[in-house]
């Protein structure tokens, strides 16, 4: 087992690491829309999912993998009246290829964001 750590993404809010992999698989902590430096990076919806994105592609690549090799996302949400706008962004990542998903509305997340994904991806 080797645990994940990046610079390029926020480090972990709590007793966990940013991801793990285990026989050639990543599975990532869920990723919020903190900045590396751990500011929330907007209010919208739409600007905390594309941090979101930018903090799962940071710790993909320090994995040795990437959103290409991701194989099954999972997607919170506060509220899912948001999955229409977040949808589309989310297909702007992932284009051609395209993992298994689970989507859910959750009460809460961390820092009370709107969104948080994880991921589990084959390591290249």
């Amino acid at each position: 087992m080797k645990l994940i750590h990046t610079s390029n993404a926020p480090e972990a809010i709590g007793p966990y690491s940013q991801g793990v992999i285990v026989n050639n698989m990543f599975y990532s902590s869920g990723q919020i829309a903190l900045t590396p430096e751990g500011n929330l990076a907007g209010e919208d919806v739409s600007t905390q999912t594309h941090q979101v994105f930018a903090n799962l592609k940071a710790v993909l690549e320090e994995a040795g993998a990437s959103l290409e090799t991701v194989i099954k996302t999972t997607v919170f949400l506060k509220d899912m009246s948001d999955f229409p706008e977040v949808n589309e962004i989310y297909g702007g990542y992932f284009e051609t290829h395209k993992p298994a998903r689970s989507c859910v509305e959750v009460s809460k997340l961390p820092k009370d964001v709107k969104i948080e994904i994880e991921v589990i991806a084959l390591v290249k």
